[in-house]
């Protein structure tokens, strides 16, 4: 977490190596996306690394680099005694053949096939084997499932936890998308407004065919982020029908629901028309994978399709 998204384009990797049952030393990706996560750890160990055991989030890269050098090369030249890899890497340049070249160094590597470790890599993982960034859709609801009064008035619908919430949860993204009719309306700053981590505001979208001004992109339909190559977490924050829109072509993988205590009646809804026609198919799409209290608001997290070992 603390390499996104400034870690672009590379994946935001983390490793750990531990002698004697002691942490010795640590690293992650760093901006621009080098040095690696392995390169960092290796170096803060120095001859320590003799006989530890690293832990790394992704296997380490095998291809060569005018950036810098193949982790798998660092690794295997290391004297660790020990690799444990939390996800293969999708990446044909590396697939496999970074745990086999470590291996061949007389090194012990294991795949852990880590739930945790594919989660951090959600973004990557998606890109490499999809063709798209992982999204994420946030909705700050009332009670009754609103967004704003009839007038439009939606500030604010939830308390000052929440929404601090979300700042977090945007410098974690890449880019930021709203749609049409929230650009126009609200000129929204999309930034996050956390102390430390004013750098990591993302890029700013719109879902529109329309012009759009400087420092925003637009984006002409949710089917378009697959020319977002450079994009690995793509987080969508209003309105409704850009929610609608992305939910339609299924192309939402998760979605953040904050629900206020109040109840508006008559308000303007969350979410529009998707296209459901029979009220089976609305079942089976979404899975509860946490939910926490942040203040007097509810934060409910919901996955959808998430990133699989194969």
């Amino acid at each position: 977490m603390r390499a996104r998204p400034l870690c672009a384009p590379n994946p935001g990797v983390a490793a750990l190596i531990v002698k004697e049952g002691r942490v010795i030393a640590r690293g992650w990706t760093r901006p621009g996306g080098r040095p690696h996560a392995e390169a960092i750890a290796l170096a803060a160990a120095g001859d320590q690394a003799r006989g530890a055991t690293m832990f790394v989030t992704l296997e380490p890269c095998a291809h060569q680099s005018t950036r810098g050098p193949a982790c798998a090369d660092l690794v295997s030249a290391s004297g660790l005694a020990r690799v444990v890899v939390g996800c293969a890497d999708p990446d044909p340049r590396t697939a496999g053949f970074g745990m086999e070249r470590i291996r061949a160094a007389g090194i012990i590597a294991e795949l852990a096939d880590s739930p945790e470790s594919r989660a951090s890599l959600e973004g990557y993982l998606m890109q490499r084997r999809f063709g798209r960034p992982h999204v994420t859709l946030k909705l700050a609801t009332s009670l009754d499932g609103c967004i704003a009064l009839a007038s439009g008035e939606s500030q604010w619908i939830t308390g000052p936890e929440a929404r601090a919430h979300t700042h977090a949860m945007r410098a974690r993204a890449d880019a930021i998308l709203v749609g049409g009719g929230t650009y126009r309306a609200d000129t929204p700053r999309l930034d996050v407004r956390l102390p430390g981590l004013e750098d990591r505001s993302p890029e700013r979208w719109v879902l529109t065919h329309g012009e759009v001004a400087d420092g925003w992109n637009a984006l002409p339909a949710p089917q378009a982020i697959t020319g977002m190559a450079h994009i690995q977490n793509l987080f969508i924050e209003g309105g409704a029908g850009a929610a609608s829109a992305f939910l339609r072509a299924n192309l939402v993988d998760r979605i953040l629901l904050y629900r206020a205590p109040i109840v508006i009646g008559g308000g303007r809804p969350s979410i529009g028309d998707i296209g459901l026609s029979r009220l089976a198919d609305a079942h089976n799409r979404w899975q509860l994978s946490s939910r926490r209290q942040l203040g007097q608001d509810t934060l409910d997290i919901y996955e959808a399709h998430p990133c699989s070992p194969a």
